[in-house]
């Protein structure tokens, strides 16, 4: 397996809980969230959401689509304000939101979870531009990364108990998906699968919660490469350019690597007016 290096701290950033980096290529800005800490950061902006805030995609201006822990909300960067859009129907109590991101046909999908990992207490769901929200999968313990192949008719998925990536074929008409089944197993000694990202080349990078590592498997599923991390738990991963962007329960990392990747896809909704 190559090493592609060791990924270096990010400034003198501190989070409780860095997750869900996307690189907004509009704005020309990095979006992460700080899920402990209720923190949405966009760029040199930093925006409370007054409850945990558990993913981001960019949207148009000034705004920004969320996943706060019940439901999905815009953010006005530059006024601060958060706008709730529309409740995620939890089926218990204890239960936020995850990981998510957006399809290139604009749409925001989101997972979540049981604040306790309660086993099947998840889901994960498919919000629409033009606002209604879509359960895609149910019976999910922990919904985690999730991203497209070069061609858009793959989706990769962790449920992080599970301990594999998956791979479901995927309509980009329709936003369908069917057939899953396992693209990639880790083993449990090497850490807990996370966040992930798909390069412009087709392979898949997946964080290692537990593991102090970024991993990058080949289209075919082989093992290709790593990336170190000075951190045990590693929670996800995107590109700026060839830049690889991690996140950890701690801080930011970044690294050069010899691949590059495409940025966040933007929520084809309209902003909301005032």
């Amino acid at each position: 397996m190559r090493s592609f290096g060791i990924a270096a701290p990010v400034g003198r950033v501190e989070a409780r809980l860095a997750e869900g980096p996307r690189w907004d290529a509009e704005a020309q800005r990095l979006l992460w969230v700080d899920i402990d800490g209720g923190l949405l950061h966009a760029g040199d902006r930093t925006i409370e959401c007054g409850t945990k805030v558990c993913a981001a995609a960019p949207w148009e201006g000034d705004t920004v689509l969320v996943a706060v822990a019940d439901a999905l909300a815009a953010v006005d960067v530059r006024e601060g304000s958060v706008r709730r859009l529309v409740d995620v129907p939890h089926g218990r109590p204890g239960m936020r939101c995850n990981d998510g991101a957006c399809d290139e046909q604009g749409r925001f999908w989101i997972g979540t979870m049981a604040e306790d990992e309660t086993p099947a207490a998840g889901a994960l769901y498919r919000y629409d531009p033009g606002g209604t929200l879509h359960t895609v999968l149910s019976d999910i313990t922990l919904s985690n990364g999730l991203g497209w192949d070069t061609d858009g008719r793959r989706l990769y998925y962790v449920d992080s108990p599970t301990q594999r990536i998956d791979v479901l074929d995927f309509d980009g008409a329709s936003g369908t998906v069917a057939n899953r089944r396992p693209f990639a197993a880790i083993p449990e000694a090497d850490g807990i699968p996370d966040g992930l990202a798909v390069d412009d080349e087709g392979g898949i990078w997946v964080a290692l919660y537990g593991g102090s590592e970024v991993r990058r498997f080949d289209p075919d599923g082989s093992l290709s490469g790593r990336v170190e991390v000075p951190a045990a738990k590693v929670t996800a991963c995107c590109f700026a350019g060839n830049r690889l962007v991690v996140t950890t329960r701690g801080a930011l990392f970044a690294l050069d690597v010899p691949y590059s990747g495409p940025p966040a896809r933007p929520f084809g909704g309209p902003p909301p007016t005032p």
